[in-house]
């Protein structure tokens, strides 16, 4: 199937007289014929469902179309991306080790690399999205054990060099991680460049309606955890019965880890019913990634011409610093995520903000309707105007991100904002 196929019909394929549509099994529990029945599926979790915590059909038939979509062996769904990101780690990382990540990244993210993992014992190496084959292979450290970016960062609106970093992490033998959001499997799909997990914050572009909160993690299937530097994967797991991963599970090794193990402790699973809502916005995710990026483009070309606008952000824009990698690795569109500098500073970039009437003023991005913030009075409110500069927000710079509504309105919207500069 062709991924806009597999939008509609990966993952579930009803038998005679079943339901069409995915079915919303709301239960935590499962009835077997015996005790033995039990100690099987304990044994080998795989086999059949145990419980809610970490497996429900409903939510089984989302990650087996999230994996189709990105190409993946298997899919584990979170109740949130920064949940994802978590377990992402900590099924290859514990106390002692280290990873490298960039600074180009959700800062979400940022303060769980920085802040809340050391305090695990777990050290983050932050390097430069633009840092050369030799600045980064210098940051790699014997108990390095994987590496992380993001597509397209959360705000900043970098490219990832994904082939770069990749054959950087090879080199030295760990993963490479790679969170997908922004893109979605439909603008960019990190395994076939190199990437060996992905994750998702699927609140954003795959729900798309801004109803659900959650996230997912997808396996590759293609990284060697056989090399020496994993023994978690390839000695017994005396947590579930001795089992090897790698022997039990070959290529899906890492997933089925996740789940058996991460899963199990930390019961971040998300509801039948969040996973029936995402699953409805997958099934038009081709639809409306495509129009998202014909919306920004247009917006972009516009903010770009605008006597009161000092700079605008976006990949897609032949201006742009990493549009080269954006035609590499984003040759359908750059999401419709914006950010821009308005002339003036703050006070300018407040009263235009004021001033829109179709755009919603909100703490979210990556919506079916159009959505604004201004980072220094919102998400970077405390910082000072020097502050903001050191953390290379502008007090003019607003973040846009394009819905679905027609073009012609949402650019009405903004000359309106505009016009009140």
């Amino acid at each position: 199937m062709n991924i806009e196929t597999k939008c509609l019909h990966a993952g579930y394929t009803p038998k005679n007289t079943e339901p069409r549509v995915v079915p919303i099994v709301q239960s935590t529990t499962y009835v077997y014929d015996s005790t033995d029945d039990v100690a099987a599926v304990f044994d080998d979790p795989t086999i059949s469902l145990i419980y809610s915590r970490f497996e429900n059909p409903t939510v089984m038939a989302v990650e087996k179309k999230i994996a189709a979509l990105e190409g993946g062996v298997g899919a584990m769904c979170t109740s949130s991306g920064q949940a994802a990101s978590l377990l992402s780690l900590l099924n290859i990382l514990k106390a002692g080790d280290s990873f490298i990540s960039t600074t180009a990244i959700y800062g979400g993210t940022i303060n769980l690399f920085a802040v809340t993992l050391p305090r695990m014992g777990i050290e983050c190496i932050f390097v430069s999205p633009d840092a050369t084959e030799e600045e980064l292979n210098a940051t790699f450290k014997p108990n390095t054990r994987a590496v992380f970016g993001e597509t397209i960062a959360n705000p900043a609106l970098t490219v990832f060099d994904i082939e770069k970093f990749a054959k950087a992490a090879h080199a030295h033998g760990v993963p490479l991680i790679v969170d997908n959001t922004f893109p979605t499997p439909i603008l960019c799909r990190p395994i076939e460049f190199g990437a060996d997990i992905v994750t998702h914050s699927t609140s954003k572009y795959m729900d798309g309606h801004a109803v659900q909160v959650g996230g997912v993690i997808v396996d590759s299937g293609n990284f060697d955890w056989t090399n020496g530097k994993f023994p978690e994967f390839t000695e017994p797991d005396e947590s579930y019965h001795g089992t090897i991963y790698t022997k039990a599970y070959g290529k899906a090794a890492y997933i089925v880890k996740a789940r058996m193990q991460l899963m199990r402790d930390f019961g971040c699973y998300p509801s039948a019913q969040s996973a029936f809502y995402l699953n409805l916005g997958l099934e038009t995710l081709a639809v409306r990634m495509k129009q998202y990026c014909e919306n920004a483009m247009t917006v972009a070309r516009f903010l770009e011409a605008h006597e009161k606008v000092e700079s605008v952000n976006y990949p897609g824009l032949e201006s742009n610093p990493y549009h080269e990698l954006a035609k590499k690795y984003l040759p359908l569109g750059c999401s419709g995520v914006i950010s821009f500098v308005i002339k003036g500073g703050r006070s300018a970039a407040v009263r235009f903000m004021d001033s829109l009437k179709l755009a919603s003023n909100e703490v979210h991005v990556a919506d079916i309707r159009t959505c604004v913030l201004h980072p220094a009075s919102a998400t970077h409110r405390q910082l000072t105007d020097e502050q903001l500069v050191a953390a290379g927000i502008n007090g003019g710079m607003v973040r846009f991100s394009v819905g679905l509504e027609s073009i012609d309105d949402i650019l009405e919207d903004l000359k309106a904002g505009l016009a009140a500069v």
